[in-house]
Protein backbone atom coordinates (compact mmCIF):
# COMPACT_ATOMS: atom_id res chain seq x y z
CA UNK A 1 0.00 0.00 0.00
CA UNK A 2 1.06 3.65 -0.38
CA UNK A 3 -0.11 7.15 0.54
CA UNK A 4 -0.86 10.26 -0.91
CA UNK A 5 0.64 12.71 1.22
CA UNK A 6 1.06 15.85 -0.69
CA UNK A 7 0.81 17.31 -4.21
CA UNK A 8 2.37 19.94 -6.17
CA UNK A 9 1.82 22.16 -9.21
CA UNK A 10 4.19 21.97 -11.66
CA UNK A 11 5.13 23.52 -14.87
CA UNK A 12 5.79 21.18 -18.32
CA UNK A 13 8.77 22.47 -20.87
CA UNK A 14 6.13 23.60 -22.67
CA UNK A 15 4.94 26.14 -19.82
CA UNK A 16 1.37 24.12 -19.15
CA UNK A 17 0.62 23.23 -15.32
CA UNK A 18 -0.25 19.80 -14.39
CA UNK A 19 -0.79 18.29 -10.73
CA UNK A 20 1.85 15.67 -9.33
CA UNK A 21 0.44 13.53 -6.51
CA UNK A 22 3.30 12.63 -3.56
CA UNK A 23 2.89 9.03 -2.70
CA UNK A 24 4.76 7.20 0.35
CA UNK A 25 5.04 3.85 0.77
CA UNK A 26 4.84 2.38 4.40
CA UNK A 27 8.06 2.24 7.04
CA UNK A 28 10.69 -0.15 6.25
CA UNK A 29 14.04 -0.30 8.61
CA UNK A 30 17.17 -0.14 6.76
CA UNK A 31 20.84 -0.82 8.17
CA UNK A 32 23.41 1.89 7.70
CA UNK A 33 26.24 1.22 5.36
CA UNK A 34 28.55 3.07 7.53
CA UNK A 35 27.28 2.46 11.23
CA UNK A 36 25.93 -0.68 10.87
CA UNK A 37 22.48 0.71 12.76
CA UNK A 38 19.33 0.37 11.52
CA UNK A 39 16.49 3.57 10.54
CA UNK A 40 13.26 3.54 9.84
CA UNK A 41 12.54 5.03 6.36
CA UNK A 42 9.82 5.16 4.15
CA UNK A 43 10.17 5.57 -0.52
CA UNK A 44 8.79 7.97 -1.36
CA UNK A 45 7.47 9.08 -5.34
CA UNK A 46 5.32 11.39 -6.88
CA UNK A 47 2.89 10.64 -9.98
CA UNK A 48 1.38 12.84 -12.62
CA UNK A 49 -2.12 13.10 -12.50
CA UNK A 50 -5.28 14.97 -14.50
CA UNK A 51 -6.69 16.16 -11.11
CA UNK A 52 -7.48 20.21 -10.29
CA UNK A 53 -5.50 20.96 -6.99
CA UNK A 54 -8.88 21.24 -5.20
CA UNK A 55 -9.08 17.77 -6.23
CA UNK A 56 -5.76 16.41 -5.06
CA UNK A 57 -6.43 18.56 -1.48
CA UNK A 58 -9.18 16.35 -1.00
CA UNK A 59 -6.86 13.02 -1.74
CA UNK A 60 -3.98 13.44 0.79
CA UNK A 61 -4.41 10.83 3.60
CA UNK A 62 -5.90 8.05 0.67
CA UNK A 63 -4.32 4.95 0.08
CA UNK A 64 -3.76 2.60 -3.02
CA UNK A 65 -2.81 -0.67 -3.67
CA UNK A 66 0.96 -1.11 -5.25
CA UNK A 67 4.22 -0.39 -3.80
CA UNK A 68 7.58 1.66 -4.97
CA UNK A 69 10.28 -0.04 -6.42
CA UNK A 70 13.58 1.19 -6.82
CA UNK A 71 14.24 1.57 -10.46
CA UNK A 72 17.92 2.02 -12.13
CA UNK A 73 18.83 5.20 -14.23
CA UNK A 74 21.69 6.92 -15.13
CA UNK A 75 23.89 8.69 -12.49
CA UNK A 76 22.73 12.08 -10.85
CA UNK A 77 23.91 14.16 -8.58
CA UNK A 78 21.57 14.83 -5.29
CA UNK A 79 21.45 17.36 -2.27
CA UNK A 80 20.88 16.07 0.83
CA UNK A 81 18.56 18.67 2.26
CA UNK A 82 19.19 18.11 6.48
CA UNK A 83 22.89 18.72 5.26
CA UNK A 84 23.88 20.32 2.39
CA UNK A 85 26.38 17.00 1.11
CA UNK A 86 25.88 16.45 -2.58
CA UNK A 87 25.94 12.22 -3.40
CA UNK A 88 25.79 10.66 -6.78
CA UNK A 89 23.10 8.52 -7.00
CA UNK A 90 21.99 5.69 -10.13
CA UNK A 91 18.31 4.82 -9.08
CA UNK A 92 15.28 6.54 -8.43
CA UNK A 93 11.85 5.50 -7.15
CA UNK A 94 8.55 4.53 -9.08
CA UNK A 95 5.09 3.89 -8.28
CA UNK A 96 3.93 0.12 -9.58
CA UNK A 97 0.07 -0.79 -9.32
CA UNK A 98 -0.50 -3.99 -7.21
CA UNK A 99 -1.63 -5.75 -10.64
CA UNK A 100 0.92 -4.60 -12.66
CA UNK A 101 3.89 -6.95 -12.07
CA UNK A 102 8.12 -6.36 -13.30
CA UNK A 103 7.14 -9.00 -15.59
CA UNK A 104 4.93 -6.55 -17.29
CA UNK A 105 7.15 -3.55 -16.87
CA UNK A 106 8.28 -2.17 -19.96
CA UNK A 107 12.00 -1.53 -20.41
CA UNK A 108 12.94 2.22 -20.76
CA UNK A 109 15.56 2.52 -23.98
CA UNK A 110 18.95 2.48 -22.67
CA UNK A 111 18.61 -0.01 -19.80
Amino acid sequence: MVTITNYHVRKSSTGKTFITLEIQSGIEMIQSQQTGKFYATAKKSSIPSTFDESTAKMLIGTQMSGTIERIECDPYDYTVQQTGEVISLAHTYSYQPESFSKANTPQLQGS
